[in-house]
């Protein structure tokens, strides 16, 4: 009797990103329907989330508790240093034990946020590197990449790529930018977000006077080469933001804020309190499906987060890009909204409200362009996870039914 595959997932799953949950939903989905005999488990930053919420075995991706709180005393200093040493250990323990790991989704290979090399860099470094020594594969599936500025990040971005098995990227800029850092992508695919495999809510049929406008909101202070203006960026953005809402609440428009991690909740909270009206109102949604659920019932959506835009697209909903990297302009493009787009870095209220009226005169005919976009974009997360297959389980009999969310 053959063995059952043994299946990791890898990443930054159940630490508050619904954008990185949301994906790892997604490729659970996939394996439960074509691959129901895999045995699964995860290595992740928030274990205990991820047990509880998808029913899978996790164990926690840093030895060090503190990784992501900053070491000012002696003995934290050591204590993450020790840790990067203990780690290399465990996740090469973890990596011999499975046939093949998984990264789902997220933008593992990108800097459009403040990040650290030694952070979740060298983790997927250790990832990448200990598959190839014990032989598993390691499979970067529908990731997001970008320039990377910063030399050492930049090396072990490079590194991890070349040493995966398989790699897909979300966007065509992605596998240009790891393309440009000398990694050989001819038999790379693109492919959509993995969330746009997530079930879908009905949209709210426009009917009446205007309806609610959902906002979403992320706690932004630029990129990783933004660092010394980055309070200068974070307040902008809220002002602007703001700015816009409260100009909305002036027309008797309710608005709804939405956010896709735990670190947006001040911004939220810096919002309510300056606009103070009971029009704006903040949504408490705890998945990629409660996301998309809020932007379905919306009249349009104007967001930031990368997976806010996902799920409003989704859902159908007339949306604008409050955008702060490339890969917000290259999901806009290919769901046909390319001119809704509005720099997230110099957010200019008068000029974002004249953006918002224009798109909301042409809501039928970009719902219509949504319906299109999205039954083509489904077409091709199902082709993704035929090629995910195909690399990885190659002696395996797909099912091929209708996926279900885990």
């Amino acid at each position: 009797m053959k063995a059952a595959t043994r299946v990791g997932v890898f990443g930054l799953l159940g630490s508050g990103n619904l954008g990185n949950d949301g994906s790892l939903e997604a490729v659970l989905g996939y394996l439960r329907t074509e691959h129901p005999d895999a045995v699964v488990d995860a290595l992740c930053g928030g274990p205990e989330v991820v047990a509880a919420r998808y029913g899978i075995p996790a164990t926690r991706l840093h030895w060090y508790r503190g990784e992501y709180r900053t070491a000012s005393r002696a003995g934290a200093v050591a204590a993450k240093g020790l840790g990067k040493l203990v780690d290399v250990f465990r996740t090469a323990a973890w990596v011999r034990r499975h046939d093949v790991v998984i990264v789902p989704g997220m933008g593992v290979l990108e800097a459009t946020l403040p990040l650290r090399p030694w952070g979740f860099p060298y983790s997927l470094f250790l990832l990448c590197a200990t598959g190839r020594l014990f032989g598993t594969r390691v499979a970067l599936v529908g990731v997001g990449a970008g320039p990377v500025g910063d030399r050492p990040t930049r090396a072990l971005v490079r590194w991890s790529a070349r040493l995966a098995a398989y790699r897909s990227y979300r966007d065509v800029q992605s596998r240009d930018a790891i393309r440009a850092m000398g990694v050989d992508t001819a038999r790379d695919e693109v492919c959509p977000d993995l969330a746009f495999a997530l079930p879908t809510p009905r949209a709210k049929a426009p009917s009446g006077p205007p309806g609610p406008v959902c906002v979403g909101v992320m706690d932004f202070h630029g990129g990783n080469d933004d660092r010394a203006r980055a309070e200068e960026i974070h307040r902008r953005y809220l002002d602007g933001t703001t700015r816009f809402v409260r100009a909305l609440v002036a027309e008797g428009r309710p608005v709804r804020l939405l956010t896709g991690d735990a670190c947006d909740a001040p911004v939220v909270a810096a919002i309510l309190d300056a606009v103070d009206s009971p029009l704006v109102t903040a949504a408490e949604a705890a998945s990629l499906d409660g996301l998309t659920k809020e932007a379905a019932a919306a009249d349009a959506v104007v967001a930031t987060r990368y997976h806010n835009l996902v799920c409003a697209l989704k859902a159908g909903t007339p949306t604008l890009a409050l955008s702060y990297a490339a890969k917000s302009d290259a999901l806009m493009d290919r769901m046909g909204l390319g001119a809704y787009c509005h720099p997230a870095r110099e957010v200019d209220a008068d000029r974002l409200l004249e953006q918002f009226r224009a798109l909301e005169k042409h809501s039928a005919e970009l719902r219509r362009t949504l319906a299109g976009r999205n039954l083509a974009v489904a077409r091709q997360v199902e082709q993704q996870f035929t090629a995910l297959t195909a690399a990885l389980f190659p002696k395996t009999t797909s099912v091929h039914a209708p996926r279900e969310a885990p």
